[in-house]
């Protein structure tokens, strides 16, 4: 009888212990480099929405960030690992929070200083230099002399007005086109007298409703985290 023997030699456990150290290095390369892939277009997606909702350049207040920048390592827990990356709110403007909380979560906005939340209306500049027009800037601004000085009148429906007595307006019906009437109390050229307009109306609250879905967003980047983490184990 003939026989066949096989011998196996086993490697040592340093091999093994290399194998896995190795491993767990890509691992968590990939990981890192998955979760701040995911983190940045979960950024551009929440920009993109909230210009597409209206909001201007509001979304230039969002950025994003990762383990893989920030130290470039992973968090150890016990005996396992995480790499994480995140979205955040980088603007220190405490309007530009406000306002992305409100248009990502909605919110209901109260007045600080006054019993109301003055809004401007067409007749007068929306703004004054980078700043949204309210009562104490178009009084800071000067105004009062550039239009005429605000009188508060209660409003219908529970508002109140300021309004301003004897201004001219443009006489082609063009908007912000207010102005004092002259020292003989005449309308300027190109302008018809108006008894009255109204510059403020001013109501107790009002509320915004969440325009961009930020959850949605997210979970949407975290569902293509195994995809994303196998693409950066193939790039070695």
């Amino acid at each position: 009888m003939t026989r066949v023997k096989a011998g196996i030699t086993m490697p040592p456990r340093s091999a093994f212990t290399a194998f896995q150290r190795d491993t767990e290095s890509r691992l968590q390369a990939a990981a890192l480099n998955a979760t701040l892939i995911a983190a940045q277009r979960a950024k551009a997606k929440v920009r993109t929405s909230m210009s597409g909702a209206g909001l201007g350049r509001l979304g230039n207040g969002i950025d994003a960030g990762g383990d893989a920048t920030k130290g470039g390592a992973v968090h150890r827990t016990g005996t396992g690992w995480s790499a994480s990356g995140w979205i955040f709110i980088r603007s220190k403007s405490e309007r530009t929070r406000g306002a992305i909380e409100a248009y990502t979560e909605g919110a209901e906005i109260l007045p600080r200083k006054s019993p109301w939340l003055w809004i401007p209306t067409d007749d007068i500049p929306i703004r004054a230099g980078r700043y949204k027009m309210t009562p104490t800037l178009y009084r800071r601004m000067g105004f009062e002399t550039k239009i005429g000085p605000l009188v508060q009148v209660p409003g219908a429906n529970g508002t109140m007005l300021l309004i301003v007595h004897k201004v001219g307006v443009n006489a082609a019906g063009k908007s912000r086109s207010a102005r004092s009437l002259t020292k003989r109390g005449r309308a300027r050229k190109g302008q018809v007298e108006q008894a009255f307009i109204v510059a403020f109306v001013g109501i107790p609250r009002t509320s915004r409703q969440a325009r961009v879905d930020i959850v949605a967003i997210v979970n949407e980047a975290q569902a293509a985290l195994p995809a994303l983490i196998e693409q950066q184990l193939q790039r070695r």
